[in-house]
């Protein structure tokens, strides 16, 4: 992103406003809709159709809010707080957190090729993937998510928040008024009954040790890893991370378009529906090889149209 394409403006209030372009169609409000299912509970909100959160950013905390422009082509980010000052390096992050370097026309028109994705492609031709603030809060996210609802997830989020995370003291959003568990914060806290298995709990923690050891370098703000191979590699070693979690991670926080969480059972279950025949998981990979290099859309595709049906927050 170019920086005459940015709009940057601050004030003696503290607070800056960026203006992030996109290529429409953008679907604005299926972005909404899948952050607001998965929002931290007390760390982010979707309200009044934008999306907030408490940040921290080198070192200087603020409050994100991130809206669709009424009449362009672009979202308006605005920063509050001392975040602010660094308002223009975080505009790539934001661009990648909210899928604007996406090329639609690109995207659909080759997935539109496959007959099973040309009525989904049609139905919603901006559809996008979200990405995370963190890469850490989305693996964090993904082992509380292993077997339960995408509810029972957030409910047990909020948990985690309120035991490892930090108030934040006279903060103007109170729907955004915590930070986060740190990585060292939530391998040490007392975990006792918050609502999980005792090995998951295990693994949320060792996995929580492990970057906050350095052992597993994942960067707490979302970004691609230099070496992506080695990363997947560091992840799938550690104790109740599998190849689901790990492609969810990529797919979300790395932006690799081509990943493909295979093991998703609402992904399975749309494949299955659309050929009987294929169980397999090798089966239902070879079908996918048709999609590659934007499988990630493809996954998105589905299960889009699964939580349309079910109007609910279904699926990733």
């Amino acid at each position: 992103m170019s920086t005459a394409a940015r709009h940057a403006t601050a004030n003696a209030a503290a607070s800056a406003t960026l203006e992030l372009p996109f290529k429409a169609p953008y679907d604005w409000p299926r972005v909404l809709r899948f952050f607001a299912g998965r929002a931290s509970p007390g760390v982010e909100a979707v309200e009044d159709g934008a999306y907030r959160r408490a940040i921290e950013w080198q070192g200087a905390a603020g409050t994100l809010t991130v809206r669709r422009h009424a009449r362009k082509h672009c979202l308006v980010a605005t920063i509050e707080g001392a975040a602010s000052q660094h308002a223009n390096t975080l505009a790539p992050h934001l661009a990648k957190m909210f899928d604007l370097g996406a090329n639609p026309a690109e995207i659909s028109g080759h997935l539109a090729r496959d007959p099973w994705l040309k009525p989904l492609v049609e139905a919603v031709p901006g559809l996008r993937v979200p990405g995370a603030w963190s890469g850490f809060e989305l693996v964090v996210r993904a082992i509380v998510g292993q077997q339960v609802s995408v509810k029972a997830a957030t409910t047990i989020i909020g948990r985690l928040v309120t035991r490892a995370g930090q108030r934040i003291d006279d903060h103007p959003h109170e729907g955004t008024a915590w930070r986060f568990p740190t990585p060292a914060a939530l391998a040490s806290a007392d975990l006792e009954k918050i609502g999980m298995p005792g090995k998951r709990v295990a693994a949320l923690q060792g996995f929580a040790q492990a970057v906050a050891s350095g052992a597993v370098p994942l960067d707490a703000a979302s970004a691609a890893p230099a070496d992506p191979a080695a990363l997947r590699a560091a992840l799938l070693a550690l104790p109740g991370i599998g190849p689901w979690t790990v492609e969810y991670v990529a797919m979300r926080a790395w932006r690799d378009a081509d990943a493909w969480p295979h093991a998703d059972l609402v992904l399975m279950q749309s494949i299955i529906a659309r050929d009987a025949a294929l169980t397999r998981p090798a089966a239902q990979r070879a079908r996918t090889e048709a999609w590659r290099p934007w499988r990630a859309y493809a996954a998105m595709h589905f299960w889009n149209e699964v939580t349309d049906r079910a109007n609910g927050a279904r699926g990733g």
